[in-house]
């Protein structure tokens, strides 16, 4: 139902409104909001707006009847303790401005690790066949730094990274797979040095696709069957090329050689069980598996973080670890970063972070079109009486909300500590 313009006169507790004026030009934190109580109906009058627009759809009460007298006039008393109301709520808002934008500065931050370190892999990448050793330091040097940035405070936050290319996955996926390994592994307690272990394992698990023709890694229908089982060579290439680079790790050949390997006998080369299977590649098996899910190659099969996770913990328990299982999604939230969600206030937004150690209350920005996407609000649920009420598939998204909120095709996480 399209909004009714009502003056503010017939507002009451219960009404959905739209105020007609800039974000910047009142004090309250949205727009858009549904009234609590006569505090804030003063404070309206009191900013001289004549007029609202009422959603009646959101709304838990009808507007008042038209007034056939004028409403009486505020006295002093009540217009000073309207004016320290306005006050104390302009400060709450310019408090949450900034707090805002020291979360941008955080993330313009986490965006340019997670670039360099991008941009690291990609020289590795490169390097692997004819300077193998070289490329072998580079990237335990990257390993170092990432895990080091994880171990440094107990205190991470994922976060939804904006990646710059589309057509670079093999580097996007091996760096997704890292990040999510390493917080598997950290869950878990492992030592540092076995976290670093999963981290170098994870970069290099793919690595025998680059004897994979291109056109069958990239191929965005179906696979035949043939293609299918050249791809599956992949772990036979990966330890070719493993074997060949002196100092490879053994503890990465293992990663490489079965993490197609699944729990039930399932799974390639070796058709190996749970408890043959090295403990570490369970872990980037899992990880794997889900940034597989969220990027599959056919575009139709491609599924958002949300129901990806939803996915692996409904119809594949008896394929991986369950403990890894339980942690991806213990420290991912039930709605990942990447994933679109209806609130509770009937507002739509993107959740863009989660604070591993306060997953149930994400970082979420705000569709508000009266706001421009650079500023849009960013809402800590943790600190708000709004939870998040279900996820939303992009594609059933109005197209000015979806140009807004902009969620990605190419899902990448990075992450960094609260110092």
């Amino acid at each position: 139902m399209a909004s009714i313009k009502i003056s503010v006169d017939r507002i009451q507790p219960g009404l959905h409104i739209r105020l007609p004026v800039k974000w910047n030009e009142h004090p309250f934190l949205f727009n858009s909001f549904k009234i609590k109580d006569d505090e804030q109906i003063r404070l309206i009058r009191y900013l001289g707006i004549k007029h609202v627009f009422m959603n009646p759809s959101q709304s838990d009460a009808p507007p008042l009847p038209v007034q056939s007298l004028p409403t009486p006039e505020s006295g002093d008393e009540q217009l000073e303790n309207i004016d320290k109301e306005a006050e104390l709520l302009w400060k709450e808002k310019q408090e949450r401005i900034e707090k805002l934008s020291a979360y941008r500065r955080r993330v313009i931050k986490c965006e340019k690790e997670f670039e360099r370190s991008l941009s690291r892999m990609r020289a590795v990448m490169n390097k692997i066949r004819n300077r193998p050793e070289q490329a072998l330091n580079e990237a335990s040097l990257l390993v170092s730094d990432i895990v080091e940035q994880l171990l440094n405070d107990d205190n991470v936050t994922l976060h939804l990274m904006n990646g710059k290319s589309e057509f670079e996955d093999v580097y996007f996926h091996s760096l997704n797979v890292a990040v999510l390994s390493m917080m598997i592994a950290k869950a878990k307690r492992l030592q540092p040095e076995q976290i670093k272990q999963v981290a170098f394992a994870s970069l290099f698990h793919d690595i025998g696709k680059i004897k994979v023709p291109t056109a069958i890694v990239r191929k965005q229908t179906p696979l035949t069957e043939p293609e299918k089982n050249y791809l599956k060579l992949h772990t036979k290439y990966g330890i070719e090329l493993a074997n060949n680079i002196e100092g490879f790790p053994e503890s990465a050949k293992k990663v490489i050689e079965q993490h197609h390997e699944l729990n039930n006998g399932s799974g390639y080369p070796a058709g190996l069980k749970e408890e043959d299977i090295d403990e570490l590649t369970q872990i980037v098996s899992v990880a794997n598996a889900y940034d597989n899910l969220c990027h599959h190659n056919v575009p139709s099969e491609q599924k958002i973080p949300y129901v990806a996770l939803s996915h692996l913990y409904k119809n594949c328990k008896h394929l991986y670890n369950n403990d890894n299982l339980s942690l991806l999604i213990k420290f991912m939230g039930i709605y990942p970063p990447g994933t679109v969600v209806q609130l509770s206030n009937d507002m739509v937004g993107l959740v863009i972070s989660v604070n591993v150690s306060n997953i149930l209350f994400p970082n979420v920005l705000i569709y508000d079109p009266s706001v421009p996407r650079t500023q849009a609000p960013i809402i800590d649920l943790a600190e708000r009486d709004i939870n998040i009420v279900s996820a939303v598939l992009p594609q059933k998204l109005p197209d000015r909300v979806r140009e807004y909120l902009n969620p990605r095709s190419r899902i990448s996480y990075f992450f960094d500590s609260d110092e």
